[in-house]
């Protein structure tokens, strides 16, 4: 006890020598051996810009300058970071005595070779407060401005990241290797901030979710079940409970000056004023500088130092969590300058990464002028890997709604796909059939089991990353109701008190077995085929119900058929020799079955067919 007490008593005397600050930091810490050099610590605190700061000697670390803005508030610390630098502790002091630490980390190995999502993944899309609540006690936490409320649909419900850790065995199970959580950082709004996506701390987990060393749990224990984590970060907004508001770190630093006025400053979503060679610049600014609504101002990533926030924002979070993806919520609502700047940067450090952007549009003509090497007509140049197929989400619904005909039906996905062309890279486009901001797969296909089905072969089995919403496996649904608390409706089995459980199976219908059998069955040949991770897709314009295609490698040709029609149908296979070649038998996915591809095969009705020809 006596020890005990000389040490406390060493610690505090020493901290009062030293007269450590706790000073905030952003970022929090950082690594040696970053492919960039540069490092800019923002320094929060009450008239910390009087202050005269200096780095104490530290081999390969320099203190170059520091920015100063019209907030006395802050200051901006700007160092170079040499290759030949170790990992340690910065000691920074001022002439007025105070001082800080700042960590400098060593990185985990081969950090700027990670892989990203790829063509062979499946991406499962979760809203953490509605998955799983793995952690009662975190439901309510003291002192932040909204409580668990699980009857209210727009209420917080008590999901968070324990859940998720202990499903990882179902989501293994499922065939499921990369998870993407709606943003799970700190919203502490008033009301309505259970989806994310009203930032209060761009650098730490929200209490109510868990925490940073919780999350970074999740992502380690994620990939010893072999899957990836999707970070979804926001650039465009934040929430307005950020302390931003009421001491921003510049002037500029929110668009509008940081008045919503009443809607007059909302954004209009026209997007096609990007590309638009006739639009004017004020409806270029009303789109990319307008707020969405007035509880999410509008960012100015304009202001070079909001910029590099967000730029080694993104980049700690992928070395602190060890992520293998990044989705952009928003992407195009951002400064367009900008964009370029943080996705090269982001992809100079992690040359095999890859980040998806959220441009919601059914125009390929719009989406694809973000992809990186487009050639565009403005000479933008974007350095995104990979956007959103909304066009195809839009077709597929559409297809199997209507009835068939010369231009409905499956003709609408087969030219959905037939737009390729204006992609620089459509194996790397994320596919879907819903998510967080739309009706349910199953409702928008009218509850139809079959129609489900054949969404998700389709989806699973065609060129691109596959995306899938949590619940798509068991048929959720949200039929009578658009309300984004509907949709986002809570996981059977998370919560206490649920009559069903899909981690179990406990209470399911029989519908909702049939068809996570389905998706469990699909997404773990998913896991295994090169031609669908990799294969050329070869497709043939749909004729009497059915829209058919291939896809082909080296090792493997996989046929898919998507029959709508009620009955079954006996189909000859003539028109696709060019793909099945001298090939006389596949392996059905389904049923197991050998299957004879010598002139005809049957087709179940409103079904997907599947064969395998290794």
């Amino acid at each position: 006890m006596k020890s005990l007490m000389h040490t406390f008593l060493l610690s505090t005397l020493l901290g009062m020598c030293l007269n450590v600050n706790a000073i905030t930091a952003s970022p929090q810490n950082w690594w040696v051996g970053m492919q960039s050099k540069q490092l800019q610590i923002m320094l929060h605190e009450p008239n910390v810009a009087k202050q005269q700061w200096q780095l104490e000697p530290h081999a390969g670390v320099e203190l170059t300058s520091t920015t100063r803005t019209d907030n006395q508030n802050y200051t901006f610390l700007n160092l170079e970071i040499k290759p030949s630098a170790k990992p340690g502790v910065l000691l920074f002091s001022s002439k007025s005595g105070e001082r800080f630490e700042y960590s400098l980390l060593a990185r985990k190995a081969k950090s700027s070779q990670r892989n990203g999502f790829n063509s062979s993944d499946t991406i499962y899309l979760i809203n953490p407060d509605r998955f799983a609540n793995g952690d009662t006690s975190n439901d309510t936490v003291q002192g932040m401005l909204e409580a668990a409320n699980p009857q209210e649909r727009g209420g917080r419900h008590g999901g968070d990241i324990q859940g998720i850790i202990d499903a990882l065995p179902y989501l293994q199970k499922l065939g499921v290797t990369q998870l993407w959580l709606t943003p799970p950082l700190e919203n502490d709004m008033p009301s309505y901030s259970y989806h994310g996506y009203a930032i209060t701390d761009f650098y730490n987990i929200d209490p109510r979710m868990g925490s940073n060393e919780l999350y970074r749990e999740l992502s380690a224990k994620a990939k010893q079940h072999g899957i990836g984590m999707v970070m979804d970060l926001v650039l465009n907004h934040f929430g307005s409970e950020h302390e931003w508001m009421t001491d921003k770190p510049t002037a500029d630093w929110i668009n509008f000056n940081g008045d919503f006025a009443n809607g007059k400053h909302a954004t209009s979503h026209a997007r096609q004023t990007i590309q638009d060679p006739h639009a004017s610049e004020f409806d270029k600014r009303q789109f990319s500088d307008g707020w969405f609504v007035a509880t999410m101002p509008d960012l100015n990533q304009r202001q070079p130092l909001l910029a590099t926030y967000l730029i080694q924002n993104a980049i700690w979070w992928i070395e602190y969590a060890d992520l293998s993806g990044i989705r952009v919520d928003t992407y195009s609502y951002s400064d367009k300058a900008f964009l370029a700047d943080w996705t090269k940067a982001i992809m100079t450090e992690y040359p095999d990464f890859n980040i998806v952007g959220e441009e919601w549009t059914s125009n390929p003509a719009i989406a694809s002028y973000w992809q990186a090497g487009k050639v565009n007509n403005d000479g933008y140049t974007s350095s995104l890997p990979s956007v959103m197929d909304f066009s195809l989400q839009e077709a597929l619904i559409q297809a199997l709604n209507e009835d068939e005909s010369w231009n409905t039906g499956w003709v609408k996905v087969y030219q959905s796909i037939a737009n390729d062309f204006l992609y620089p890279n459509p194996d790397n486009l994320l596919v879907f059939a819903d998510n967080h901001d739309m009706s349910r797969v199953f409702t928008e296909l009218e509850q139809d089991l079959d129609k489900t089905k054949m969404a998700m072969a389709m989806l699973l089995t065609t060129r691109g990353i596959a995306q899938m919403y949590y619940g798509t496996e068991v048929l959720l649904d949200n039929t009578g109701s658009n309300d984004h608390g509907d949709i986002r409706i809570d996981f059977p089995g998370g919560f206490k008190g649920q009559p069903s459980n899909a981690f179990t199976g406990q209470g399911l219908s029989d519908e909702q077995r049939d068809m996570q059998q389905a998706i469990t069955t699909l997404l773990n040949f998913r896991k295994q085929s090169p031609a669908i991770a990799h294969g050329k897709l070869t497709h043939f314009s749909p004729k009497a119900g059915i829209y058919s295609y291939a896809r082909i490698s080296d090792q493997q040709t996989v046929l898919v058929f998507l029959n709508k029609n009620s009955a079954a149908k006996s189909w000859s296979l003539a028109y696709m020799q060019e793909v099945i070649g001298q090939h006389k038998q596949a392996i059905n996915l389904f049923t197991n079955q050998a299957i004879s591809l010598i002139d005809t095969v049957t087709l179940a009705p409103k079904s997907a067919t599947v064969l395998i020809i290794e």
